[in-house]
């Protein structure tokens, strides 16, 4: 799949000054490219009267950073996010596309029919609309230092300055007549809890739309290039019960065809609605099939719904199908527990989801209360040495008997040896820190003479294909409701998240630029931390 890319050259415009540290002037420069706000909380003492630095740019986006000395910064800086959080709309590449009342009304009952064809009914008096100028508030901590935990700051003072996102929900007026969509759904990545869900939702809403031409496109973009690989018609009554089990009623796969074959077969095909169901890598084929279609100037509306098990998607509160995973891994975890709890010596180790993230390990370690060692891939560690993890699980050991150590699969790779090798996707096949951590404690504890009873865990594929529990299924179908309502108001190149408890529409370039991580310095994870007792390993 094509993909984007961001690329960071040298600008010689003074800016924004900081002490030199790698690690924020990395963070510097994502944010900007498209963060939305700036950590600063990693400084803390290191601000001095020297040493300091100025943020490079790249060339295309040297508008786009601040100079603090401007006493209009503030307003410059929110000009600036509104023009790139506006959402792409058909009426951008169609300037005279009409609209129509729409059909969507929970008054108004009766199925739409043809006799509606130039003219839909609505109930003017219901009041169940979203207006389009509605806006969610993106942050609503107001940090008074760039000290304070989790600080996510825009200047060196912590500004207050309001950074307004657009709120979700249908539109009294839309771009597309139902008797004319026709609608696709695809899924893309791995599995993960609430697939079927989203997918039922979207296929319930668009039915009360009154779209009738509905089909899912089997095992991903795949789907639009094999000739093998036929449609899958859609409907409430083939729909109706699939989110009762767990995976992909229409299949996964990672990788496809070029986006240009792609957006030809979409032509080919007739679809005029496109619900991408993905990450990262997901969405920026989806922003990229949207591109191309305004490129070809074809009326077609493509929406983003971010699946991703691991919480990496930014600016988001959470994603589909994570509470579900945290709630399966309680069982890994206790299981773990109870195998150490009940030997000799016993360590037990569980290995979680998280590429990069590890949001999964930190939150489950923090509701299972039974973890002594959580690792991510955000807090770098040692495992041998005076402070390392297996000094600390000797420790553990000699005072309490057992231990359990749980641990995201993308932490400690520099510990583990490299494949060098990519999947269908592009990602870097991780080396197994699980197994590497088990074969290092068995070791350590054998030369030192100490029996140790090691049991390891990976429950990796069993939490990806559970169903999704209660929190996940009310997520995944509030997602899919606000990703029709976003293609019927004419919408196209969006994802649909839940900001600050608000369901909001996002631009995609803006939560694809980099994955979302655990900030070391923020309250939740100084929370496990205080849940597990772990001292730092480096």
């Amino acid at each position: 799949m094509e993909t984007l890319s961001h690329t960071i050259t040298s600008s010689a415009s003074p800016k924004l000054r900081l002490p030199r540290n790698d690690n924020v002037h990395r963070r510097l420069l994502r944010f900007r490219h498209g963060f939305s706000s700036l950590n600063l909380g990693t400084l803390r003492s290191q601000r001095s009267s020297s040493g300091f630095f100025n943020v490079e740019c790249s060339q295309q986006s040297s508008k786009n950073c601040i100079d603090f000395s401007d006493p209009d910064w503030k307003s410059k800086f929110q000009q600036d996010f509104e023009r790139r959080f506006n959402i792409p709309h058909i009426t951008d590449t169609f300037p005279d596309a009409h609209s129509f009342p729409s059909t969507f009304c929970l008054r108004m009952r009766t199925p739409v029919t043809e006799d509606f064809a130039e003219g839909y009914p609505s109930d003017e008096e219901w009041h169940g609309y979203i207006n389009n100028n509605d806006r969610v508030l993106l942050k609503v901590i107001h940090y008074s230092s760039p000290t304070s935990a989790g600080a996510e700051c825009i200047d060196p003072n912590c500004t207050w300055v309001e950074q307004w996102v657009h709120r979700a929900g249908p539109r009294e007026k839309i771009y597309f007549k139902p008797e004319e969509v026709k609608a696709a759904i695809v899924t893309c990545g791995g599995l993960c809890p609430g697939l079927n869900d989203v997918i039922r939702q979207i296929v319930i809403t668009l039915e009360i739309y009154g779209v009738k031409n509905i089909v899912g496109i089997p095992f991903g973009y795949r789907g639009f290039s094999d000739k093998c690989l036929a449609e899958m018609p859609l409907s409430r009554k083939v729909v109706q019960n699939i989110h009762l089990s767990g995976g992909s009623l229409l299949g996964v796969s990672r990788g496809g065809p070029s986006v240009s074959d792609i957006v030809t077969s979409m032509e080919e095909r007739g679809i005029n609605m496109l619900f991408v169901l993905g990450g990262n890598g997901t969405h920026a084929g989806a922003n990229a099939i949207h591109n191309e279609c305004r490129k070809r100037k074809l009326k077609v509306a493509v929406v983003g719904v971010p699946k991703t098990i691991d919480n990496d998607i930014l600016l988001m509160d959470k994603t589909f199908g994570f509470d579900t995973a945290v709630e399966e891994a309680q069982r890994a975890i206790n299981s773990a527990y109870i195998e150490a709890h009940s030997a000799y010596h016993g360590i037990g180790v569980v290995k979680l989801m998280g590429r990069s993230s590890g949001f999964i390990a930190m939150q489950s370690s923090l509701a299972s209360g039974q973890v002594d060692i959580c690792l991510i891939p955000e807090v770098p560690f040692n495992l041998h040495g005076p402070h390392g993890v297996l000094r600390h699980l000797k420790y553990l050991i000699e005072t309490k008997g057992s231990a359990v150590v749980c641990v995201a699969e993308g932490a400690g790779q520099n510990l583990v040896e490299k494949t060098n090798a990519t999947d269908a996707s592009g990602n870097i096949v991780l080396g197994d820190i699980g197994v590497r951590i088990q074969q290092e404690t068995k070791k350590y504890f054998k030369e030192i003479g100490i029996p140790a009873d090691v049991k390891y865990i990976d429950p990796t594929y069993m939490i990806r294909a559970c169903r999704a529990n209660a929190s996940d299924g009310i997520l995944c179908t509030v997602l899919g409701q606000n990703a029709v309502h976003g293609a019927f108001a004419g919408y196209s190149g969006i994802t649909v998240g839940i900001c600050n408890t608000h369901y909001v529409y996002f631009p995609i370039p803006e939560v694809i630029s980099h994955p979302r991580e655990v900030d070391p310095n923020s309250r939740m994870w100084h929370r496990c931390l205080t849940s597990t007792g772990q001292p730092d390993f480096i």
